[in-house]
């Protein structure tokens, strides 16, 4: 047995002595603005073990997604025969072979008041040799517990039920990762519906790398790749995969099965590698030395998904019927596997609806027809894959995190969620831009070339990268700023109006016939403007450049009608003389605001406070043009219809709890109709963000300032599905958000809004900051007067 005496590196307390003394003295109470903390009771790595590392994975995506909200601490449990050195976070170490332990963890736990909640992951094994104690360790610990079940039991005996009955009725929230685990509880356990909540277990985003690079760099070639993953042990059954193989290879010889994983501790202490021995002595008997590959270490998490990437199908075969979740083929989806599963809760709920294949347990016949059948109907594989991906990224760490979040902020009155801002990341952005312009759309987060390109991507993206170039001075933002004023230079026609669509042989396409362009020349002018704006950091080139397109466009300006397309061009004409301040384009800015205040004279009423007789798309760009107008003008009138009409706005936008809800792409709110909240765009979103940071500058409202932060969590997850819009693995942003699902396309369009609403967010945070330092200067050189 080891020590109790912790080592002088570590700040770690030891449980693993039965005679742990209890603590009498109750420690100080916490300084004022400590943040609460959270206690797990959990393995933890190095332990290999799934539960350690989903708990890793969980507690880096909280602390990933949340700041200034609570402190996350491990109580990290082992045994005589699993015991190791351990990351900083660890707090103590609960060795649960002695009772004793669990009773000066529990005391520990009551005297120390920065603990605000107690989340213990549970699997029955954990605590076979002290069953008991645990329980009463649920009933010694005096603060708000969360128990995560990582197993749930039907058809238990009468004894075990009791234990589980004991666990939940100590507990004040139950988690599980399934709608089946949900449904034992409630119909066999009896336990109310309020107490449970579901979080499905957790996956990774992945940038989905080129499957054929990945076979290369693994030196696989281009053969088939079957593949399974985890610990290996006998209830993985990989032997049903092998005796199935044969007839597979029959059909594709080149096939390669991967079985990825070392064996199970546990089972290397019991039984060594007898496991391991018996798949490699049934390979040779099999003759399948071509065929299967062991891959026999505990990989990284990196390599794991480069390993799954190019994995084309992926085989789960427990032979549990009971085992409520499975990891392994959660992160097989969301690397875009095709998946076929013996039927265990998770599988039969997850894989319903085309989205993968299941087989009976330890079938090698049904399981070799399966894989056949993908290999050859590429449309089915292709299918079954995207579909399985619609439904796992709702289970990405960054919401399973939001979820728990949520139930800590629920239970622990001093929790308050924050949500961190994003880092900045163009690599979307870069792989969606050629030298020609950035693409339209994307299929998942690969470029959509046959989508073509359009001027209203490339100014909206040609502003981005503007603002991203004067927060950074990354000197890697010229040569794509280049590029998005190119294009817009490729678009002037020689009236100076602009064309919109272009395919991807540089061709000005049909769709430019017959369409109302109006709107996409005045976002050409803003981004013209905008990038004149920035004429103290942008080289003399890409000035001169923009100058030149905007003089040119101008003509044209002065004949445009649509109520949004003269706002983008108030907004770029504005910008253009924050550098120049030119009197003619001053008359310019006054005569399109006068177009749009009239307008709002003729459908002004009591109830309607607005330009037209419904509310659409970019709707903030109105009322943000003439406070921008006011700004460049001085006209009072145009200052007191835009907060009229943003007020309005913001009134029919952000619901009472705060949280922002744009109008929907389905279906238009016309004055008097019912809302449709689904089918909300980021651009929208992003528009009302860049126009509340106005607002605020100018009329130093605090709801302003506070309605900016709410609407950038809607990116985050502040949502009416609580799932993030922004994909933080690869820089993209999701398409929209729907009544069920969220579009995991991630064009240009959204992904250049969300760039658009970070920038103008932290742009905004660094205002308030030198604010608050002059602020603060100030009082200091004031009290030294004085004194």
């Amino acid at each position: 047995m080891r020590n109790t005496v912790t080592p002088p590196q570590s700040k770690k307390i030891l449980f693993s002595n039965p005679y742990f003394p209890v603590l009498r003295r109750r420690p100080k109470n916490n300084p004022h603005g400590q943040l609460p903390q959270l206690l797990f009771v959990t393995s933890y790595p190095p332990r290999e073990c799934g539960i350690a590392t989903y708990t890793e994975d969980l507690v880096h995506a909280l602390n990933d997604k949340f700041e200034d909200s609570f402190k996350i601490k491990i109580c990290a449990l082992e045994n005589d025969h699993e015991q190791h050195q351990y990351p900083k976070e660890v707090k103590y170490i609960l060795n649960t072979q002695y009772p004793t332990a669990f009773k000066s963890l529990s005391n520990i736990i009551n005297l120390d008041d920065k603990v605000e909640l107690v989340v213990l992951q549970h699997e029955f094994g954990f605590y076979a040799d002290c069953k008991d104690c645990f329980v009463e360790f649920l009933q010694d610990i005096e603060k708000q517990k969360i128990v995560v079940f990582h197993t749930v039991l039907p058809n238990a005996d009468e004894g075990f039920k009791q234990h589980v009955h004991d666990i939940i009725r100590l507990t004040d929230a139950i988690v599980v990762m399934t709608e089946r685990s949900a449904e034992i509880l409630r119909s066999e356990y009896g336990v109310l519906p309020d107490k449970i909540t579901v979080i499905p277990h957790g996956t990774h985003l992945v940038p989905h790398a080129d499957k054929e690079s990945l076979k290369q760099k693994y030196g696989i070639g281009n053969r088939k790749v079957l593949s399974t993953f985890g610990l290996l042990g006998p209830g993985k059954s990989i032997e049903t995969t092998l005796e199935a193989l044969p007839e597979i290879v029959r059909t594709k010889p080149d096939v390669l099965f991967l079985i990825i994983g070392k064996t199970h501790p546990g089972i290397v202490k019991n039984d060594g590698e007898s496991y391991r021995k018996m798949l490699e002595g049934k390979v040779a008997e099999l003759n399948l030395g071509e065929n299967v590959r062991f891959i026999n270490k505990y990989v990284t998490l990196e390599e794991l998904l480069e390993y799954l990437q190019l994995t084309d199908i992926y085989l789960f075969t427990s032979k549990d019927p009971n085992q409520a979740v499975s990891g392994t083929f959660s992160y097989a989806a969301s690397c875009g596997c095709a998946i076929v599963s013996t039927p265990i809760p998770h599988a039969k709920e997850f894989l319903s609806g085309d989205s993968g294949l299941i087989v009976d347990f330890e079938n090698p016949k049904q399981l070799a027809e399966a894989v056949n059948k993908l290999l050859f109907d590429v449309q089915l594989r292709h299918t079954l894959r995207l579909n399985a991906m619609h439904k796992i990224v709702p289970t990405s760490w960054e919401n399973a995190a939001l979820a728990h979040a949520r139930l800590f902020e629920r239970l622990a009155e001093r929790i308050s969620l924050r949500h961190k801002l994003p880092e900045l990341n163009l690599e979307h952005i870069r792989k969606m831009t050629t030298h020609f312009g950035i693409f339209q759309f994307a299929k998942i987060n690969a470029p959509d070339r046959e989508s073509g390109y359009t001027l209203d991507d490339n100014a909206r993206a040609l502003i981005a990268l503007c603002m991203h170039y004067d927060l950074t001075g990354e000197q890697t933002d010229l040569p794509l700023i280049r590029t998005y004023i190119d294009f817009i230079q490729f678009c002037q026609q020689p009236d100076g109006t602009f064309l919109n669509y272009v395919d991807d042989k540089k061709v000005f396409t049909d769709d430019n016939l017959g369409c109302n362009l109006e709107d996409a020349n005045g976002r050409a002018v803003w981004a013209l403007g905008y990038a004149i704006s920035m004429g103290r950091i942008l080289p003399d080139d890409i000035c001169l450049k923009a100058e030149d397109l905007i003089q040119r466009a101008m003509v044209a300006v002065e004949n445009i009608h649509s109520p949004r397309a003269m706002a983008f061009a108030i907004k770029g004409l504005y910008h253009y003389n924050q550098f120049n301040d030119s009197k003619a384009v001053r008359i310019l800015i006054q005569k399109l605001a006068d177009r749009l205040t009239q307008l709002y004279i003729a459908q002004a009423a009591p109830n309607w406070q607005w330009f037209e007789p419904y509310l659409t798309y970019a709707n903030s760009v109105l009322p943000e043009a003439l406070l921008l107008a006011y700004l460049d003008t001085k006209e009072q009138t145009y200052a007191e219809v835009a907060k009229k009409t943003f007020d309005f706005l913001l009134a029919e936008t952000f619901a009472d709890d705060g949280e922002i809800k744009v109008i929907s792409n389905r279906n238009w709110l016309v004055r008097g109709g019912e809302k449709n909240h689904f089918g909300e765009q980021p651009i929208d979103v992003a528009y009302t963000i860049l126009a509340l940071r106005h607002f605020y500058n100018v009329f130093n409202d605090v709801g302003y300032r506070a309605k900016m932060e709410k609407a950038f969590d809607w990116f985050l997850g502040s949502n009416h599905l609580r799932q993030i819009i922004y994909n933080p693995c690869t820089g993209g942003c999701f398409d929209g958000l729907e009544e069920h699902s969220v579009n995991l396309n991630q064009g240009a369009e959204s992904t250049v809004s969300y760039l658009m609403a970070r920038l103008s967010l932290e742009k905004h945070r660094r205002r308030l900051q030198r604010r608050q330092a002059k602020v603060y200067q100030l009082k200091l050189e004031n009290y030294a007067f004085r004194a």
